[in-house]
């Protein structure tokens, strides 16, 4: 593996941060070089957010993404900052609801509703972490059992379990899209 480029993109207040920094410790426990960085607009809700993680096997020579590998976009405010960097044959993940308009390229995309998922285990803030379980899973970027690790370290007390059944959640999703994902380009749950 050269280095590997993943965009978390919405809005602000979406915990977008919390899952790159939650996937900076697996790829730690994995033993891999990682830098981590954030942008989000002065707003503290609703404005453009992302967390972003470049990883590498030997030290990573430039920290920030310019060539993504893995997108998970949960708000169509993210889509037009990240589209233009989308490597082709990445792999991007939108939510269902919140990126009616995804975006296109030659890249494998999968839909699904991780807000409306996160809802269903008793609260929408937990969409990040639903798509971070999404994510490792049909990705195998990390272990399932080094993001769950991760997942139990990094949460705030109060949401660790709430995180865990999304993390599961999430990798049940994967396992849900991963027979349709040979030879189809657009993949909706």
């Amino acid at each position: 593996m050269s280095n590997m480029e993943i965009r978390f993109g919405g809005s602000g207040g979406q915990g977008l941060i919390l899952s790159g920094r939650l996937l900076f410790q697996a790829f730690v426990m994995d033993g891999k070089h990682a830098a981590q960085s954030q942008s989000y607009e002065p707003t503290s809700r609703g404005g453009f957010c992302n967390a972003d993680l470049v990883v590498s096997e030997g030290e990573v020579d430039y920290p920030l993404v310019s060539a993504i590998d893995y997108l998970v976009l949960l708000d169509q405010i993210g889509v037009a900052p990240s589209a233009a960097m989308i490597n082709p044959g990445a792999l991007v993940l939108s939510d269902s609801r919140l990126v009616p308009a995804p975006p296109t390229g030659e890249f494998t995309l999968h839909q699904a509703p991780f807000t409306d998922e996160a809802i269903a285990l008793g609260s929408h803030r937990a969409a990040n972490v639903v798509a971070l379980g999404t994510l490792v899973a049909l990705s195998g970027i990390c272990g399932r059992d080094t993001v769950t690790e991760a997942v139990r370290a990094g949460t705030p007390k109060a949401f660790v379990d709430l995180n865990l059944d999304a993390l599961r959640r999430g990798f049940e999703i994967a396992d849900e899209l991963a027979p349709a994902e040979a030879g189809a380009k657009v993949v909706q749950l």
